[in-house]
């Protein structure tokens, strides 16, 4: 849907919740409320629920909640499908983030459809591409050695908060700009944003976020330097500087976007890892192959679902979705889809290399994916050098919070000391 993100407005699009705002085009024999993201069977096991979909549930459903009625995908074609074809499904207003309408902004570049989209990632992609990103594997695994440094003697960490957390999001908040003494509070707002069960507390959080980033980006306008917020703040595609909403609208999404999905993805490996150390040795004795562990690992325990608005009538699989409607790719399922990836569920680094779904893929596959590959594939190398054998504390209990990033809350590691 063509749409002016220099001068936003509030999409008129409906956002049904509950069993009482079915569409009558739905059939009732695919309605379910299946509890993903937020369900306790869902939060006992993420991971596996969603993998569990396949066997339980059609391959398109309905699901109603108290927070956004929507057809879920949970197949692997069917996703690449929505995923690949904007003109069927868009990205307008499918956020499920609170904003003012008074004071609206749209989330560039992810709400933007094409061709305009493309405009706002000419602007950034040269430093997420997979040229840009190799610059920072020296920062990246000095950060990762230093962080190290502070714990491996101890023989324990929380792993979210010495490790899991710290080194993406610091190394993010580099190539942004931002500073580092701010780290845990911008995590706390995303956490919030992301994790609340409640729209009231993910509107707090995000006047908290709105508020910072006009503030940073008047300072970035003021004194320019080298970082994301900066170019972004001064860049002048085709000669023409970006509005104010325009330049909000860019960096607010990026900020939210770095903050909370790799170091949940690291906290999902490392727990893996913990409860097979035989896996660990592995890895260690393959060190050409890190690469395609990496992305075995990434299939496995991807985070993030997919939202978008159907935009013309159509059908899929038989199913008729009507404009309007919302859709999710619920992308981990899709990474389980075991017509093709068999025995989806078994971690197999050897396993024929095709398209997984962690990054999404498409015109708006995640600006950060080469990133987040190269900052787990180093936090590997680097982790297993000094911490080659590590083990979940005996009196752990790991949590899962409700929300769009699928990860535990803490991971409490131990490992024994040199004699």
């Amino acid at each position: 849907m063509a749409i002016d993100a220099a001068h936003p407005v509030p999409p008129v699009l409906p956002r049904l919740a509950g069993k009482d705002q079915v569409p009558p085009h739905v059939p009732r024999e695919l309605i379910r409320s299946a509890g993903i993201t937020t369900g306790a069977d869902f939060l006992a096991a993420p991971h596996d629920f969603m993998a569990a979909l396949h066997r339980n549930y059609p391959p398109i459903f309905y699901d109603v909640n108290d927070f956004c009625n929507a057809w879920q995908l949970i197949k692997h074609e069917d996703a690449l499908f929505a995923l690949r074809h904007p003109e069927y499904f868009s990205n307008e207003g499918a956020t499920p983030f609170p904003r003012d309408p008074n004071d609206y902004f749209y989330f560039i570049p992810i709400e933007i459809d094409p061709p305009h989209h493309r405009k706002y990632r000419n602007i950034v992609d040269p430093l997420f591409s997979p040229q840009g990103v190799l610059k920072l594997e020296g920062l990246i695994r000095q950060r990762a050695r230093d962080l190290l440094d502070e714990f491996a003697g101890r023989g324990e960490c929380e792993f979210t908060t010495a490790f899991g957390r710290p080194l993406p999001v610091s190394v993010f908040l580099d190539i942004m700009g931002l500073p580092q003494n701010m780290r845990d509070t911008f995590v706390n707002w995303a956490v919030d944003l992301l994790h609340a069960p409640d729209r009231a507390t993910m509107g707090r959080a995000m006047a908290n976020i709105v508020k910072y980033i006009k503030e940073a980006i008047a300072e970035k306008r003021a004194h320019p330097d080298e970082g994301v917020v900066s170019r972004i703040a001064h860049a002048a595609p085709g000669g023409q500087p970006l509005s104010e909403k325009e330049v909000f609208g860019f960096v607010i999404f990026l900020f939210i976007g770095g903050l909370d999905t790799v170091f949940a993805t690291m906290n999902n490996i490392w727990l893996w890892l913990a409860r097979n150390p035989e896996r660990c040795k592995e890895i260690i004795a393959r060190p050409n192959d890190i690469d395609d562990v990496v992305e075995e690992l990434l299939r496995r325990w991807s985070v993030t679902f997919s939202g978008r608005v159907v935009a013309q009538d159509m059908e899929l699989r038989g199913v008729k979705l009507k404009k309007g409607d919302r859709i999710t790719c619920v992308l981990p399922a899709c990474n389980f889809d075991p017509e093709v990836f068999p025995n989806p569920t078994e971690v197999n680094f050897d396993r024929p290399r095709k398209t997984m779904l962690a990054f999404t893929v498409g015109v708006h596959s995640c600006m950060g994916g080469h990133l987040a590959r190269l900052e787990v594939k180093i936090a590997l190398q680097e982790w297993l050098k000094r911490i080659p054998v590590f083990s979940v504390r005996p009196d752990a209990k790991i949590i899962y919070r409700p929300g769009g990033v699928v990860g535990p809350e803490t991971v409490p590691l131990v490992w024994s000391l040199p004699a």
